[in-house]
């Protein structure tokens, strides 16, 4: 029973897209050539690996077993790179991070960019989701790192607390609430119009969440790509919005705007960095967790 990286990175990225097109063109293969590699390691294996679909292919039972496996087969490759690194020239390290709206759009920019600088040989692929499919994501191996807030359930992690931030509400300096030195989200959804960073965002799904869990619906007025850009518009008096603190306090403008202190308890989150438990990660991951925890603390 023979079978080469190749094999194995194809099933990793027909468990990624869960479509066999896909998967064959981010592995370098025409679908002929993808659909024979699976066919002949079904046949190794005497077991189904996949269930072909109209929409796409499912794994089954056997497929996320072998999964599992080769996730696990590039993760000691990567460890094997990293500590081969120092007698080699032109090796690459990658890690795989996953980050939520906030993370991506505050500190980690900052520290993306210095650790990329000092770390020339290490790739970052930064996905950005929400806490709860980050947190399924790293359980699964799907990634190397997440960075979570909220209260999320993160049994069976190894976690590191960074820093605790909070979400808060911004207006223009003439808007009626600018008088108010706090409120709830619930009052805000039924009374004003808000504007948002992109409906895909994890922290505007998140705020879509909270309010479908009030059976409430958010008016809002206008979406945009940044935090910067969001409170340009609150400033002009397109609406409020909620965004973290900190992203209030970097806005080029910061004396342009009032902060309300939101009366939710969800709007003081923990920063977390977790991963899998007890999985080796290459010396350069971990010279990445030491450099954003350096980076936390400045928060």
């Amino acid at each position: 029973m023979r079978h080469d990286l190749t094999d194995l990175r194809l099933f990793l990225n027909v468990g990624e897209t869960l479509n066999l097109t896909r998967a064959a063109e981010r592995t370098f293969l025409s679908l002929p050539a993808a659909s024979a590699r699976v066919k002949h390691m079904e046949e190794a294996f005497k077991a189904r690996l996949l269930v072909r679909m109209a929409t796409g292919v499912a794994l089954t039972p056997a497929g996320e077993v072998l999964l599992k496996h080769a996730n696990a087969v590039f993760r000691q490759l990567e460890c094997l790179n990293a500590d081969l690194q120092p007698y080699a020239s032109g090796l690459k390290g990658r890690l795989r991070l996953l980050a939520n709206t906030t993370a991506t759009n505050s500190f980690l920019a900052d520290a993306l960019s210095t650790f990329l600088a000092e770390n020339p040989d290490v790739d970052v692929e930064l996905e950005e989701k929400i806490s709860g499919d980050i947190v399924i994501a790293i359980r699964a191996g799907a990634g190397d790192l997440g960075l979570v807030a909220g209260n999320i359930d993160v049994e069976g992690l190894d976690v590191t607390p960074l820093f605790r931030d909070e979400l808060t509400v911004v207006t223009a300096l003439d808007h009626p609430l600018a008088a108010s030195k706090s409120a709830h989200f619930a009052d805000l959804v039924d009374a004003y119009q808000f504007v948002g960073i992109h409906p895909d965002s994890a922290i505007q799904t998140f705020l879509e969440d909270i309010a479908s869990g009030l059976g409430k619906r958010i008016c809002q007025r206008v979406h945009v790509g940044s935090f910067e850009a969001v409170c340009r518009m609150v400033e002009a008096g397109a609406g409020i919005a909620v965004v973290p603190r900190a992203c209030a306090a970097r806005y080029s403008r910061p004396d342009a705007l009032h902060v309300l202190k939101l009366d939710d308890p969800w709007a003081l989150r923990d920063r977390l960095l977790c991963r899998q438990r007890g999985r080796d990660l290459p010396s350069f991951a971990e010279c990445f967790i030491e450099h954003v925890q350096r980076a936390a603390r400045g928060q």
